[in-house]
């Protein structure tokens, strides 16, 4: 574990003590269904996974994926969105009720939060401009590196010894590569994909040959087991009649779980 992950950790577990007044947290799912409503946290700058339309509404794979959930466990979803390197933090000061916003299951956050899921999986890819001449991780060495703020991207790029700059979302990657101002960037495969795509943006990519796929899960508060169970099952639910394919066809037009 880096200095860093450690400073992140003790922040997290402080801001979480300081919101739960150092008491072990009481199991959620009742306080949930008496209120009739779960808070849903993501970044809204991560489309097609999550993003703000013209009409300034939240909308993607994300947002519906946990309004479906919601609704299977008889629930009105509120959508928060926040930056994405606060989110924990955010969480575990009881801002909202669960992170809905593609975020990779990982060792040390599974340390400070509980994930439902995976509900996709995907894998890490770099993009560049056609004819940019790099082509591996090595050739990245040198090169100035864009990645979003807070992403386990960031920290991989990190112990590369890379030279990084670091954005709010997946928008802002994308100009910064467009204009030239970074040389790569690196990102979730599915979502610049479909982002590229979308805006006729060229590209060159190559994937991460030291990691394996990863997947995305729902973070929730340590301590409420019955709210995980009952997130779990909805899901299940999800995929098993057919109402996930169709989500994931809508916005990213394929099954990716």
């Amino acid at each position: 574990m880096t200095v860093r992950r450690t400073i992140l950790k003790s922040a997290f577990v402080a801001i979480g003590l300081a919101a739960l007044g150092m008491n072990v947290a009481a199991e959620e799912l009742d306080t949930l269904k008496e209120n009739g409503v779960i808070r849903i946290a993501m970044s809204g700058a991560y489309p097609p996974f999550n993003f703000v339309n013209d009409e300034n509404k939240v909308v993607g794979f994300d947002p519906a994926i946990g309004t479906e959930i919601a609704k299977r466990m008889g629930l009105e979803t509120e959508i928060v969105t926040t930056a994405w390197d606060g989110i924990i933090g955010g969480l575990l000061a009881n801002k909202y009720d669960a992170i809905v916003g593609s975020m990779t299951i990982t060792a040390e956050r599974d340390e400070v939060v509980d994930f439902v899921g995976p509900y996709y999986s995907d894998k890490r890819a770099i993009f560049t401009k056609p004819g940019s001449g790099i082509s591996s991780l090595e050739d990245l060495e040198g090169k100035k590196v864009g990645l979003t703020l807070g992403e386990t991207h960031e920290d991989w790029a990190r112990e590369k010894g890379y030279d990084i700059n670091t954005y709010k979302g997946l928008p802002e990657l994308l100009l910064e590569l467009e204009n030239g101002r970074v040389d790569a960037i690196v990102n979730d495969s599915i979502a610049a994909i479909l982002a590229m795509t979308e805006k006729g943006q060229e590209f060159e990519m190559f994937g991460d040959p030291t990691t394996e796929p990863f997947g995305a899960g729902i973070a929730i508060r340590e301590g409420s087991p019955q709210l995980a169970a009952e997130m779990q099952k909805a899901l299940q639910s999800m995929m098993d009649d057919g109402t996930y394919l169709a989500i994931a066809e809508k916005w990213i037009g394929a099954d990716i779980r």
